[in-house]
């Protein structure tokens, strides 16, 4: 079978069985074609490693990052597995391939001084600040990905109980506790005033009443820092680290903050451990005889 004839099937089985998200089908294509364009569509039982191995140095000499060639080369391990289910090749071409190593990236991580100065950026009287205001409310009560705050819905809320409904990555779903704060704030953006519903489902909206995309909350967090004087390599994203460490600063376990953000790895929530510079100290004089 010809390797693109091969992606298809695989993509299809992702979304059929594994019910996988557009995301996921999107970043499978891309890695997969990438591959197939570059070895001009091979017949799938015809590649080898050394096929691989000439696709992997082709990416380094491109520039791709370690993180980018171990995703393709991930991507390219899973097809080759599904190809050797249904009898498409004889072996793996990927069989004893090792990811490249890469360094991950310490997250940014705010103060909670500096949490409330963006906090107070929105303008309260302009319905669009007030919406924003609560937004920021919301990322810093719960570590919400930007995703995950995009697609809430009213029925997701149960503000009584202080909880709330994500769909997170891969189409998962969790339910996470809020501050009594954040719901108060939510409560009132909801029976604001000057708050037009085009779309009745959505819990957070843009200008014309539909629902606010990712983008736009991205757009306008850039505004705010701008105003704020805060770094600009500080994102939306930046909150859910933010919170993420001061749990951990004031206590909470680190299994609880894998469940509350939704990570299926812990050793993906560990990375909070090496964040906090009170953290650090702490370990240091606990752990030096002189210290």
């Amino acid at each position: 079978m010809e390797f693109n004839q091969a992606i298809e099937a695989f993509l299809e089985h992702l979304r059929v069985v594994k019910d996988a998200s557009i995301h996921t089908l999107r970043n499978y294509r891309i890695d997969l074609t990438g591959f197939s364009d570059f070895a001009e569509n091979p017949p799938v039982e015809s590649v080898d490693r050394k096929q691989i191995r000439n696709f992997l140095a082709h990416l380094h000499e491109a520039g791709k990052s370690k993180k980018t060639t171990a995703r393709k080369l991930s991507s390219l391990r899973s097809f080759f597995n599904f190809c050797l289910s249904k009898k498409w090749c004889a072996a793996s071409a990927t069989e004893d391939l090792e990811n490249p190593k890469y360094e991950k990236k310490i997250p940014a991580s705010l103060q909670y001084e500096q949490v409330e100065t963006l906090f107070n950026q929105p303008d309260l009287t302009n319905p669009l600040g007030f919406r924003d205001r609560v937004i920021m409310e919301l990322l810093y009560s719960s570590g919400l990905r930007v995703s995950e705050l995009a697609l809430l819905d009213k029925e997701d809320l149960e503000l009584s109980r202080l909880l709330v409904k994500l769909k997170g990555k891969g189409k998962k779903e969790r339910i996470v506790p809020i501050t009594k704060s954040s719901a108060d704030w939510l409560k009132k953006y909801l029976d604001h005033a000057e708050r037009k519903e085009t779309d009745k489902n959505a819990v957070f909206l843009n200008k014309h009443g539909g629902r606010l995309t990712t983008r736009s909350i991205d757009r306008n967090f850039s505004a705010y820092l701008k105003a704020s004087g805060l770094a600009a390599s500080i994102t939306p994203h930046t909150i859910r680290h933010t919170i993420a460490t001061h749990w951990l600063e004031n206590g909470m376990d680190l299994k609880t903050i894998q469940m509350l953000l939704g990570h299926t790895s812990l050793s993906t929530t560990t990375i909070y451990t090496q964040v906090s510079p009170h953290l650090k100290k702490a370990a240091y004089d606990k752990a030096h005889p002189r210290a």
